[in-house]
């Protein structure tokens, strides 16, 4: 019970299904889902810690900077088929789309200056 109501915690937010959602298309610095979902980076670290909770997500250190991505073992259980079912059921999201298309101008930009940027903002 306790794991199932960490995810549906996890998925009832709309930032955190998008950085889910993000996730999905390979491993991302913070600073990089700060530029896409426009929020602060507070924000976006509680937002990944609930996620990382209900282990959703894990992470890495690389210096000063943290990557997140999807678990590499494979979920198990709930976890699996709730994940599954997200990506499945946000396929046609407009939101979703839009998103993976900013992406896109997101990974190909200079990590380095977009995380100072980041840093100088907040």
């Amino acid at each position: 019970m306790k794991e199932y109501l960490a995810i549906t915690k996890a998925l009832s937010d709309a930032s955190r299904v998008r950085m889910l959602c993000a996730l999905h298309g390979g491993e991302l610095c913070v600073c990089q889902l700060i530029e896409l979902l426009q929020l602060a980076p507070s924000t976006v670290s509680k937002h990944l810690s609930v996620l990382s909770q209900a282990d959703l997500v894990e992470s890495r250190k690389n210096g000063r900077w943290v990557y997140y991505r999807l678990p590499r073992k494979p979920a198990a259980g709930v976890a699996a088929r709730m994940t599954k079912e997200t990506f499945r059921a946000l396929a046609d999201s407009l939101l979703i789309r839009k998103d993976e298309e900013r992406m896109g101008a997101i990974r190909n930009a200079d990590l380095e200056k977009l995380c100072r940027k980041i840093l100088c903002k907040s």
